[in-house]
C-alpha cells in the first residue's frame, strides 16, 4: 500500500447504516430464538405428556441394599442410589431388575418406580427443569446461528464493496497520479526537442 492509497475504511460498522444493520440482525437473532424456544417447549411438553400416558407408577420392593459407591446420580439436590428390586407389571407379571433408590435404602423396602407399558423401569414424567433447559439451549442456539450467519453474510457483503471502492480508487488515481506529481509535465516537455 503506497502512500497515496486511502488509509480509512470508509465502510466501517460505526456509521449509521452499519449500526442499522446489526440492529436489525440483533432483532432477527432474539425474534428467531425465542420462537426456537417456543417451539421447543411447546414440542417438549407434547411429548412429555404422551410419553407420560405410557407410563406407570408401582410399588417394588429391594432385594438387596442400596449401592451407594456404585452409581451417584444427582437429581436436582437429592443424591440416588441403585439397588436390585422386584416389582409386578403388567397383569401381574413378576419383574426383576436395577431401579434408582434413595441412599442407604436398605434390603426389603418399598420404593415407587415408574414403569412403561412393558414393565421396565423408566424415568418419571414432566421433568420441567430439562424442557425449560433444553428450550432455553435451543432458542440461544437459533439467535446464535443467526447471528453468525448474518456476520458471514455482512462481512462478505463488506469486502465485495471494499474491493469495489478500492478498484475504482485505484483507476481514479491511475487519471490523477501523473497529473498531481508532475510527472506528466516533466515527460511531456522533455520530448519536444525538435522543433
Amino acid at each position: 500500500m503506497s502512500d497515496h492509497e486511502p488509509s480509512g475504511r470508509t465502510g466501517s460498522w460505526a456509521g449509521p447504516l452499519g449500526r442499522g444493520v446489526v440492529r436489525f440482525l440483533l432483532t432477527v437473532a432474539v425474534v428467531c430464538g425465542v420462537v426456537a424456544a417456543g417451539l421447543l417447549w411447546d414440542a417438549g411438553g407434547r411429548a412429555d405428556r404422551e410419553r407420560a400416558g405410557h407410563l406407570h407408577r408401582v410399588d417394588a420392593t429391594t432385594t438387596a441394599n442400596a449401592s451407594n459407591t456404585a452409581v451417584e446420580a444427582w437429581r436436582g439436590a437429592r443424591s440416588e442410589s441403585v439397588a436390585a428390586a422386584v416389582w409386578e407389571y403388567p397383569d401381574n407379571n413378576r419383574r426383576s431388575g436395577t431401579v434408582d433408590v434413595p441412599p442407604r435404602t436398605p434390603k426389603g423396602r418399598t420404593v415407587t418406580v415408574w414403569v412403561n407399558d412393558d414393565g421396565t423401569p423408566a424415568r418419571p414424567p414432566g421433568n420441567t427443569g430439562e424442557l425449560v433447559l433444553v428450550s432455553f439451549a435451543g432458542g440461544i442456539t437459533a439467535a446464535g446461528a443467526v447471528v453468525a450467519s448474518g456476520a458471514g453474510a455482512l462481512h462478505l457483503a463488506r469486502r465485495r464493496t471494499e474491493g469495489r471502492r478500492l478498484a475504482a480508487w485505484a483507476h481514479e488515481w491511475e487519471q490523477v497520479e501523473p497529473i498531481w506529481s508532475g510527472r506528466l509535465r516533466r515527460d511531456s516537455g522533455s520530448g519536444s526537442g525538435d522543433g
